[in-house]
């Protein structure tokens, strides 16, 4: 496929951005700063009205049945806009999981209203500093789940779980309704990811992968979602790129603009450089899939991202100097933004090493 968007794809891109620059605004998302398991439920009406619950999902289920390059577009958007709600990544992911390695009740339960956003979806792979626990400390044994899941995002207000946990013989892929579940809530920097801890005492739950099978599927998920996040870093990027390039156009010192400083233009032509490589690699990687590559590349767009938005955020700041750091510019929703994002999906440490074993297995 070539790394052009198509005539389709662009009008999604428009349309898309057109929507959430006229309902998310920058006072809407400051309060969610101080209120634990809150989000900002105008993104998430945007989401269902416009079918982007179901944009990936077949037709079969309700979905629209495109792909991850136009979810990528959206998440993308919602990047740029500081989307207030992380349920368009956590119900993919579910989603994906449950129509990949589910059996045809558990689509046929799930993905319906999953696809409509009336069910949300979450990941709970993580124990400690892992993403992928090689033995996680959740346990599965007669159909039912024990332990705690730490930190999963979007966790305050799911409907249903894809769960690594294990079994006396390895790691089992599970899929777990928390209607039951205890959730305990807490401050973040970035309150509206709505995360929590999942504890589960004795919830049922249905087997979907086991052993190797289980650990490579939940790898393939935390992939897709790791494009998808890749995407919304990209576009938190470019939009604080723009800020950047805006504001040292117009804001003057010693009789000139400050963008003609070499130290301010260098810095904001930097982050261009590293915004369209985001770009690029995100594209890439929504584009290889089903490819044998996919994880590789899905792994160099997480790094590049994660790059990309980190320093976008330190820089634009730097750029506007004191109004910079002041509450209603809202560039430290940014900066919390891009720091919860580079911890979810796994660091980069996590997927460094998983770029660099792809490597190695491809030399070998």
């Amino acid at each position: 496929m070539s790394l052009l968007y198509d005539e389709g794809q662009l009008a999604i891109a428009t349309e898309s951005r057109r929507v959430l620059e006229a309902r998310v605004q920058t006072e809407h998302l400051l309060p969610l700063l101080e209120q634990q398991g809150e989000y900002h439920t105008a993104f998430w009406e945007t989401a269902r009205e416009q079918g982007w619950t179901a944009l990936a999902l077949p037709e079969s289920y309700g979905g629209l049945d495109l792909g991850l390059v136009e979810l990528g577009l959206i998440a993308l958007q919602a990047g740029r806009s500081l989307a207030g709600a992380p349920f368009l990544t956590s119900s993919f992911g579910a989603a994906r999981a449950i129509l990949d390695y589910g059996d045809d009740g558990l689509r046929d339960h799930w993905l319906p209203s999953l696809a409509t956003g009336d069910t949300i979806g979450a990941v709970a792979f993580a124990e400690g500093q892992s993403p992928l626990p090689a033995t996680p400390t959740v346990k599965f044994s007669s159909g039912k789940l024990l332990g705690v899941k730490d930190a999963v995002s979007a966790a305050l207000h799911a409907n249903v779980a894809v769960v690594l946990a294990a079994d006396e013989s390895g790691p089992v892929l599970v899929i777990a309704g928390l209607d039951d579940v205890e959730r305990v809530g807490f401050n973040t920097f970035d309150n509206s990811r709505c995360t929590a801890d999942l504890a589960f005492n004795g919830t049922p739950a249905t087997v979907i992968a086991k052993g190797d099978a289980a650990r490579n599927a939940a790898q393939h998920i935390l992939a897709l979602q790791s494009v998808m996040t890749a995407h919304e870093q990209t576009g938190g990027a470019e939009v604080l790129m723009e800020r950047a390039r805006d504001y040292a156009n117009t804001r003057r010192a010693f009789g000139q603009t400050i963008g003609s400083f070499q130290s301010v233009k260098h810095r904001i032509a930097e982050i261009y450089g590293l915004v369209e490589l985001a770009r690029a690699g995100a594209l890439h990687a929504a584009t290889r899939e089903s490819h044998s590559d996919f994880l590789k590349a899905a792994a160099a767009a997480r790094i590049q991202a994660t790059e990309a938005y980190d320093t976008a955020a330190r820089d634009c700041v730097q750029v506007h100097g004191g109004i910079g750091v002041t509450w209603e510019a809202g560039l430290h929703l940014h900066m919390r933004r891009a720091r919860t994002l580079a911890m979810e999906q796994g660091n980069m440490l996590f997927w460094e090493d998983v770029l660099v074993n792809e490597l190695a297995g491809e030399g070998a």
